[in-house]
């Protein structure tokens, strides 16, 4: 297995309640000490040594930095796959035709596909343990609401996918998801009409805000929705290129929610 194969069996250990993390912050620690040495060892040194040792101790900064986006982005992948699978699970069964949705929306590379196989075939064995599948990304993503909300607005892409309604089950599922990521019964009401396909939602609730609202506050939300949600933001915080395409899809139904009512009200 890989280094992004380990990441996410160890994402995927942390999602379903095991250890936290241990390898990830023994490896982060030994970076820090590397840091740490690097800095006392230069003190005093003449400009020469000094130089060499700072762009050493940069090098040694940027893999840090690296294997943190690599960690992030594996962890909402796990979190992803395992939110994905026990959601399939919640009313009852998993069906082919649900597997083939996870498969179709998000382009897993071939080499990583038996590592995410066998997640998804542990965690959809029950839906016990979402919770703390939930609460842990939820820990990791804090500072990036906007990631939690991508994440449930593609489990929700997944649950539609297959062009039936939503099970109750599900959408509990979802709900609960929701209340745990922080996010109010509205937000998940505009995430909920943003998962359709651009177009189709309700355009007031894609970009949550009231049919009675001006026009400048309906381009006030458009402008925030545009700015928190664009591709190239996301996958600065950690969203792995194999979603980035779902995050698309959402930004194209944000706009098309904006162009729709913008045609209505005429709005320049």
């Amino acid at each position: 297995m890989g280094w992004w194969g380990k990441l996410i069996g160890g994402a995927a250990g942390m999602a379903l309640g095991g250890p936290l993390g241990a390898g990830l912050g023994v490896a982060a620690g030994h970076a820090f000490d590397r840091m740490a040495v690097a800095d006392r060892d230069n003190f005093g040194l003449g400009d020469d040594v000094a130089g060499e040792g700072r762009r050493r101790l940069g090098g040694v900064r940027e893999k840090l930095e690296n294997a943190r986006a690599q960690a992030r982005q594996a962890a909402f992948t796990a979190a992803l796959v395992t939110l994905a699978a026990k959601m399939a699970k919640a009313d009852g069964t998993v069906t082919r035709a649900e597997i083939d949705a996870f498969k179709s929306l998000f382009h897993i590379p071939p080499e990583q596909m038996s590592t995410i196989g066998r997640l998804w075939d542990t965690a959809r064995r029950s839906t016990d343990g979402y919770q703390i599948a939930a609460a842990h990304i939820a820990r990791e993503f804090r500072d990036s609401p906007e990631m939690l909300e991508n994440l449930l607005g593609a489990l929700i892409m997944i649950a539609q996918a297959d062009g039936h309604a939503m099970a109750p089950e599900e959408i509990a599922f979802l709900e609960e998801v929701a209340r745990i990521f922080g996010l109010p019964p509205r937000d998940f009401a505009r995430v909920r009409a943003g998962g359709a396909p651009a177009g189709e939602g309700d355009p007031y609730q894609v970009l949550g805000v009231d049919r009675a609202a001006s026009g400048e506050e309906i381009k006030a939300a458009w402008r925030r929705l545009t700015r928190e949600h664009h591709p190239d933001l996301l996958a600065a915080k950690g969203m792995p290129p194999e979603f980035i395409e779902v995050a698309t899809s959402r930004m194209a139904a944000i706009n098309a929610a904006y162009d729709r009512i913008a045609q209505e009200r005429g709005l320049k």
